[in-house]
């Protein structure tokens, strides 16, 4: 039964992150929620208790969550399902808790169920926690749904709060790779975005030192979403000439072998173009390539157009951009810059990339 708990909190936080809307099926309750997170900070125990009542609906379909103690009618433990995982899964994603209970609180803890007429003095916002438990447990509403609301709100408040990036110096070219295939690695929402802002960050760098990029320049990133046939750009990365023509792109993959077909895909987007250099940059291990055909690809369109389209892993592009810089840490200052103001990058990922430069992950 513990796995059917850890694995319902995962579940709708991950739906929360992707799937969520700003609907339960009741404007009023909408509302209450909205209210609920608003006062989440001071009304922690308010809140792991209403995210133990509806995951417990969640698993539970039958039970009449109102009935929060094991001494009630047709009762359950609340608070050891809280304290065994609600609460230990909040404090891992960052939201607001208590320390070991929402049933700590005193006003929550009566002998009493939650209905409309619940007489302890909760603080705030008694109305609107009664009421979200209202509407699953006498309306038919869905907790499921409730809850992506909820942590969905949670997400966005936890997002928006400034999280300081930690910034290691003086660190050799090995270990800044290494910090980056672990931050690449990560299995949150958003992370395919970590790659583009890292070789975006060796260009910033290259543009101030190269030689070949002198009087060029490097175009802002454009949306993680926005497709390259609607924006105009060629690819992740442009670079263009004080004539705007294209001088150098690269398209950045995640997890994605290139392929034939990609090449040519790209072909599509530049041929039109006087570009000098396209790359075709990937995480993704390229041992088993199909590089005959691969090579085909490339030298067809170095016939036809002339432009040189190199394929090539992150890490080893990477390394070797790192080589011409004067001083890598100008690369990690452009990288957590890069980080700090791109929409996509979440709190998970600053996180995760502070824990990893503390040895932690």
């Amino acid at each position: 039964m513990a796995d059917n708990y850890e694995a319902a909190l995962e579940e709708v936080l991950a739906e929360a992150s992707q799937l969520y809307s700003e609907d339960t099926g009741s404007a009023s309750v909408n509302a209450d929620i909205k209210k609920i997170i608003d006062n989440s900070e001071r009304c922690k125990g308010v809140l792991t208790v209403l995210v133990t009542l509806l995951l417990y609906k969640i698993v539970h379909p039958d039970q009449d969550v109102r009935c929060h103690q094991c001494n009630l009618p047709n009762g359950f433990s609340g608070r050891v399902i809280d304290t065994r995982y609600v609460t230990p899964f909040m404090k891992r994603n960052q939201f607001p808790c208590m320390s070991e209970s929402g049933w700590l609180t005193r006003s929550l803890e009566q002998p009493h169920p939650y209905t409309l007429d619940y007489q302890g003095k909760i603080q705030l916002i008694k109305r609107e926690f009664l009421s979200v438990i209202d509407f699953i447990q006498s309306q038919n509403g869905n907790p499921r749904i409730c809850l992506q609301m909820l942590f969905a709100l949670l997400i966005r408040q936890r997002d928006n709060s400034a999280i300081d990036l930690a910034h290691p110096h003086h660190i050799s070219i090995a270990q800044i790779i290494s910090y980056l295939d672990r931050h690449f690695s990560l299995r949150y929402v958003g992370t395919a975005r970590l790659p583009v802002l890292a070789i975006y960050s060796a260009y910033q760098c290259m543009m101030q030192e190269v030689q070949r990029y002198a009087g060029l320049s490097l175009l802002p990133l454009e949306s993680h979403t926005s497709a390259d046939s609607q924006s105009g750009r060629v690819a992740d990365i442009d670079v263009t000439e004080p004539s705007g023509n294209v001088f150098e792109a690269i398209e950045v993959k995640h997890g994605i072998p290139i392929t034939p077909g990609l090449v040519r895909t790209a072909y599509e987007k530049f041929k039109h173009h006087t570009i000098k250099r396209y790359y075709l940059l990937t995480t993704a291990n390229m041992d088993s390539a199909d590089w005959d055909a691969l090579n085909t690809e490339i030298d067809k369109i170095a016939r036809q157009h002339g432009c040189q389209v190199i394929i090539n892993g992150i890490f080893s592009t990477l390394k070797y951009y790192l080589r011409l810089l004067k001083d890598t840490d100008a690369f990690i200052s452009c990288y957590i810059a890069n980080m700090k103001t791109d929409p996509v990058v979440k709190f998970n990922h600053k996180d995760a990339w502070n824990r990893i430069v503390a040895g932690e992950q």
